[in-house]
């Protein structure tokens, strides 16, 4: 058994990326953590007393060790206020679907979150976006839960293994979503996997896991080789039948649009990949312009709940061509065969 699966409990080196936005669901990770990987969910958007109530329901869905992510805030986030001009960039889509802008633009209190998500105990917390509090680490370490950051340079994974967490993710610029660059502006923080991987293992004592850019075995194979503990998997097991992911978007990530990807400020004001729409060609040249998170994120939210592809949040990593659908199980079991040859 390696040092990853003898940490989380798990039979495979196989990580499910935590999904925030609603892209998650206790159905995909109850079959990710029964088939013997780490089931992941996005809970950066939930409020206290829902993250209490997601941990029961995971308990209850599968008796095998999960993970619940939260986001880091990071400095300055929720102070901006909206202008006149954020407002009318996004007013025709508003009237194309007869919306008003949003009246609250808060989100979840991150203290409060930790507090409750600590005292509900799941097996593992990850992290994206920073480096957790001290406090936080600490309460985890008392009650015997693991902890996961996520670095997207070398230096962000000494930053996490160096205040305590048990486990890094190395996240190559290749991955789907949001980027978690804490360090350094994302522009400067966008390095490969496969660079990524062998530099943040030779940096960190704690187990490393690989994610971008892998979705079939080979991928599996060759992060394993350059010397991760195991992998994160976010955008194949997106496309599988247990998300949450609208039809569209799976279309997407199984068809031909799944071969482009491009990184984008215009769904939630923090950088993230995703496979190009209409709307993110229609609004291109204002990339630069629009609002922080969470103010876009709140702005566009009515939008994207809509679920037309067109204006909807493709999340997409780069590997989509690799990913095959069907049910999560499945997919993994053929991630881990040792025999395999093929995807």
């Amino acid at each position: 058994m390696g040092r990853l699966q003898a940490l989380l409990g798990i039979e495979h080196p196989i990580v499910q990326g935590p999904f925030g936005g609603g892209l998650s669901s206790v159905a995909l990770v109850a079959a990710v953590s029964e088939a013997g990987g780490l089931g992941s969910y996005g809970g950066n958007t939930l409020g206290p007393a829902e993250l209490t109530g997601l941990v029961a329901e995971l308990k209850v869905a599968t008796a095998r060790p999960f993970a619940v992510n939260l986001w880091v805030p990071q400095s300055g986030e929720g102070t901006a206020r909206v202008s006149e001009a954020d407002l009318a960039r996004l007013q025709p889509y508003y009237d194309r679907f007869g919306l008003t802008p949003p009246e609250s633009l808060t989100i979840p209190d991150f203290a409060e979150q930790a507090e409750a998500l600590l005292a509900a105990e799941p097996y593992v917390i990850s992290f994206v976006m920073g480096v957790p509090p001290a406090w936080v680490l600490a309460e985890a370490r008392r009650r015997g839960v693991v902890t996961i950051g996520t670095a997207t340079t070398v230096e962000e994974a000494v930053a996490l293994a160096e205040a305590g967490l048990d486990a890094v993710v190395a996240s190559g610029a290749d991955a789907g979503g949001h980027r978690g660059a804490f360090l350094r502006p994302v522009r400067e923080s966008l390095v490969g996997t496969f660079s990524l991987v062998p530099q943040v293992a030779d940096a960190v004592e704690v187990p490393v896991i690989a994610a971008g850019g892998i979705a079939d075995r080979r991928g599996v194979r060759a992060a394993l080789a350059l010397g991760a503990d195991g992998v994160q998997i976010g955008t194949g097991f997106l496309a599988t039948e247990e998300s949450a992911a609208r039809p569209a978007h799976k279309q997407a990530l199984l068809g031909p649009e799944g071969r482009v990807t491009v990184l984008t400020r215009l769904f939630s004001g923090r950088t993230a990949r995703a496979i190009p729409n209409r709307f993110i060609r229609e609004l291109a040249a204002h990339e630069a312009d629009v609002p922080d998170y969470p103010l876009q994120n709140a702005l566009m939210m009515p939008i994207r709940r809509q679920g037309d592809p067109d204006y909807l949040n493709l999340w997409s990593g780069q590997a989509a061509p690799l990913a095959v659908g069907g049910r999560a199980a499945d997919y993994l079991a053929v991630l881990v065969e040792p025999r395999s040859t093929e995807r």
